[in-house]
């Protein structure tokens, strides 16, 4: 007598969820790799990196960071859904990861199909940068010598459905100007671009545009965000430039394949946690401009309810930019 097919399937399964349970109670056996979905030296590449020194420090065992940036974070994404449910490849995941929902197909739900594990550090806002030889002192220099001569003017950016295309879309939404978007592999080389002169300018998170402004190589008009930052206060905002309701800031978090393993998942939060939560870890992540979560609220649940509210706060900056909704067909 033949066993059916689907007691056979569910034999499978059975035997499939106990190996990942076996697994889960002597992990970590071997190195971890944080995936980051954008180039080195960008928004989740520094602070992946901190943490990954942080946590390796108290797990005992390494945690190699890989660069894999394609698609607006998209093909890092993926590759960290195609890998085992198993603990050992984990998503340094950020706000790309919502925002593009609204302007781009994207083949997963960035809450639904990941285990969401806590978040790592909220911030910095995007920083308006332009080359320090060009005449621009304001971002009303900028906005009038776009309008005074269409298309002269281009952006460095991220990517497509990234802070930085984003912002820039919204200038020329609310500036009626038509500055161009010129795609990078990240922050940091948008910001390297803007050095060189092959674009006039880009909206770059703060780490990068820092220490281009006090070296002399570009200048910063304006940060993204709803006030000044306390570490850069003399930087004015978007708002005081004219341009009310120009926030822009970012995330950091750290995410595994779905159905990865309870047990896993809860001895990655619990080390998250207390990475983050050093004075170390703090103080590295000072100069970046973002703020760290309270380790004892850093749950899941909590990440996940932040993500969803960045969903709904993400659509509303695509509405203002003139976007019409993407239906995500999965």
């Amino acid at each position: 007598m033949k066993t059916p097919r689907f007691v056979l399937a569910g034999f499978v399964l059975v035997a499939l969820s106990l190996a990942l349970e076996a697994r889960s109670q002597t992990y970590p056996s071997r190195p971890i790799t944080f995936v980051v979905s954008f180039a080195a030296g960008g928004l989740s590449d520094v602070p992946g990196r901190i943490l990954a020194a942080e946590m390796q420090a108290r797990i005992g065992q390494s945690i190699v960071v890989e660069n894999r940036p394609g698609a607006s974070g998209v093909t890092g994404a993926q590759s960290v859904l195609r890998a085992e449910p198993d603990g050992y490849t984990l998503l340094v995941n950020a706000l790309a990861d919502v925002q593009n929902l609204h302007y781009l197909s994207v083949p997963y739900d960035p809450i639904k199909d990941f285990a969401l594990i806590g978040m790592v550090a909220d911030g910095p806002p995007v920083v308006l940068i332009v080359n320090a030889n060009l005449p621009y002192k304001s971002v009303a220099d900028v906005v009038a010598d776009a309008k005074a001569n269409p298309n002269k003017i281009s952006f460095g950016t991220s990517g497509p459905a990234t802070s930085p295309a984003i912002a820039v879309t919204q200038l020329n939404a609310l500036a009626k100007t038509s500055i161009a978007q010129v795609p990078y592999r990240g922050s940091g080389p948008a910001a390297a671009a803007v050095v060189t002169g092959e674009v006039q300018g880009a909206f770059v998170f703060y780490s990068n545009a820092r220490p281009l402004h006090e070296g002399g190589k570009v200048r910063a008009l304006a940060v993204a965000s709803t006030k000044r930052m306390e570490s850069w206060p003399e930087i004015p905002t978007m708002g005081e430039a004219g341009f009310p309701g120009f926030d822009h800031s970012g995330f950091v978090g750290l995410a595994a394949p779905g159905k990865t393993p309870a047990a896993i998942l809860g001895f990655l939060n619990k080390h998250l946690n207390q990475a983050i939560g050093s004075p170390a870890f703090r103080q590295r992540l000072d100069p970046l401009g973002m703020t760290v979560p309270d380790p004892g609220a850093n749950t899941p649940e909590a990440f996940a309810a932040f993500m969803r509210r960045e969903i709904v706060r993400q659509a509303e900056l695509a509405k203002l930019s003139g976007h019409a909704p993407v239906d995500q067909k999965r």
